[in-house]
């Protein structure tokens, strides 16, 4: 049986989502097979691979974050930063929720979950206007640019947020045995963001680039990406499986999710260049001096040495000396004692 529209059935079986013990039933949805837990000073550590790549992706989220603000004057920086703060707190709300820190008998899982679910939906808010940053629709790193990035991001948190928190608690006209809105913003929004980021970038690479090699990365985070849904949707149970249950589709899915983000950092370096005129680095720089009076002494001491050479008059203009322009008045010129 395959994925069913605005049903989470199929899905929680194979793969274990956050969200699954929320939806179905009181109980939740149990995946059919999913990774060993560990003990660790008496606390069950469920998921222990795949909070091992969120810890990993934290780190290289903080390591591309470095990067990405010491480029000053790079194009979209302010915007592009937004998105990997965003996917680093959802890494580190992953890790939370995976590995069971937070219970899910816990009160406060609902709540967690629905600002995971909030936060997904926002990274990909997000992604999606950065992948128009580069058409210069609204100047970036303006306040008009920057605001409208934050009030949609904030928007689309608040929207799926309620949506998801909703359906937990079955209120508001939703029900978590019908997670029809939930479906649409969990699984749908991501996957049309995701298509018209990718698009997006294909036109402005085609259209204002000349150098293509950007287009491979792109191509890495689409396969990247691709591999991770297939794998999390398709294959997590018979990963579990084969692997006797030392590592499911959740551990591959977080893998090359962040090798997708990864991805999404290098096509970005690999399209701006940043300003070296107004940019500060640690690295030490070497100066010119520009000083133009200085700068009107080497040239006059530049032409000395040339009028002096063979002993003979240097030309100025037209192969007429500097003796025959001003001491006789060449080619129609006064005497000097006659112009003043």
């Amino acid at each position: 049986m395959g994925v069913q529209f605005g049903s989470f059935n199929v899905i929680c079986q194979t793969a274990a989502l956050v969200i699954c013990p929320l939806l179905g039933s009181d109980q939740g949805i149990e995946p059919s097979c999913y990774s060993r837990n560990v003990d660790i000073a008496g606390t069950l550590i469920f998921q222990p691979s795949t909070c091992f790549v969120h810890i990993v992706a934290i780190l290289m989220t903080g390591i591309m974050i470095y990067h990405i603000r010491s480029k000053y004057t790079a194009v979209g920086r302010k915007e592009i930063v937004m998105f990997f703060y965003l996917y680093a707190i959802i890494e580190l709300l992953a890790f939370l929720l995976d590995s069971n820190i937070v219970p899910t008998a816990n009160t406060s899982y609902p709540w967690f979950a629905a600002t995971y679910t909030g936060l997904v939906a926002a990274a990909y808010c997000c992604l999606l206007i950065n992948g128009f940053v580069g058409f210069q629709f609204a100047e970036d790193g303006t306040p008009l640019s920057l605001w409208f990035l934050r009030i949609s991001c904030l928007a689309v948190f608040g929207i799926s947020f309620f949506i998801a928190i909703a359906t937990f608690k079955s209120s508001a006209g939703f029900k978590n045995t019908k997670p029809l809105g939930l479906w649409i913003v969990y699984i749908l929004w991501p996957l049309i963001c995701a298509v018209i980021y990718v698009v997006s970038q294909l036109i402005l690479v085609f259209r204002t680039l000349e150098d293509r090699w950007p287009i491979g990365d792109i191509i890495f985070g689409t396969a990247f990406f691709t591999i991770a849904q297939i794998l999390l949707f398709a294959f997590s149970a018979t990963i579990c499986d084969a692997i006797k249950h030392y590592i499911d589709g959740l551990f591959f899915f977080t893998l090359c999710m962040l090798l997708s983000v990864m991805m999404v950092y290098k096509y970005w370096d690999s399209i701006t260049r940043e300003d070296l005129e107004f940019s500060v680095g640690s690295k030490a720089a070497v100066w010119e001096v520009k000083d133009p009076l200085l700068a009107a002494q080497d040239l006059d001491y530049a032409e000395d040495a040339a009028s002096n050479y063979q002993g003979a008059p240097g030309s100025l203009v037209g192969g007429i000396s500097g003796q025959q322009l001003y001491q006789k008045g060449g080619r129609g010129y006064p005497p000097s004692s006659d112009r003043f």
